[in-house]
């Protein structure tokens, strides 16, 4: 089954979508717009999701992301996604009542693949961008079963939990505190800090 014939409608108004949030379409937005598509066929999913189902896990920031985000319904600020900060344009998606999970990238010719699409382009971006949009999903994207090696339940967590740090007396949320000798303290306290 190919996106390009079988889901264009939706395609072109999640595209619409996502260009909406950036001001402009490029090609990795369309990426990860036909990320979510291909995730919605392989899980037998209905997306965009209004629910909590589909968690995703993106490799990258960006343009790539809120494709995905508008896709499928997942997004950082509804907790059903995660930045795995891999410098990859890739994302797993985990179907949360049956725990499968597919991580989907592009794939390694589709670049080269895309020029046949968009022979009129002369500019490869432009290119990109067209022939994204109706390239067979087979020839755009790779996707491959995997099993999690981190605790969905625990980025998850459990709502309403909230602990006061001891050092900083900021509140934690989301079960991330950290207990030395019995001491309640944020990631920061404790030593581990993005920030100084």
């Amino acid at each position: 089954m190919s996106v390009m014939t079988d889901c264009l409608p939706n395609l072109t108004m999640l595209l619409e979508q996502s260009a909406a949030l950036h001001n402009h379409l490029c090609p990795r937005q369309v990426l990860g717009v036909r990320c979510g598509l291909y995730a919605a066929e392989l899980l037998s999913l209905d997306l965009p999701q209004s629910d909590k189902r589909l968690f995703a896990f993106v490799e990258t920031d960006g343009c790539f992301a809120d494709g995905v985000s508008v896709a499928t319904g997942c997004w950082f600020g509804r907790r059903t996604m995660r930045l795995m900060d891999e410098g990859k344009v890739a994302v797993t998606f985990v179907d949360r009542h049956t725990d499968q999970a597919f991580r989907i990238w592009p794939h390694p010719q589709a670049r080269t693949y895309a020029h046949s699409y968009a022979p009129e382009e002369t500019k490869r971006w432009y290119a990109y961008l067209n022939a994204y949009q109706i390239m067979p999903t087979e020839e755009l994207l790779c996707v491959r079963p995997v099993s999690l090696t981190v605790s969905l339940k625990a980025i998850i967590s459990r709502p309403h939990v909230r602990v006061h740090c001891s050092g900083c007396g900021e509140e934690i949320i989301n079960e991330r505190e950290i207990m030395h000798e019995e001491i309640c303290l944020c990631r920061s306290c404790a030593g581990d800090s993005y920030y100084h």
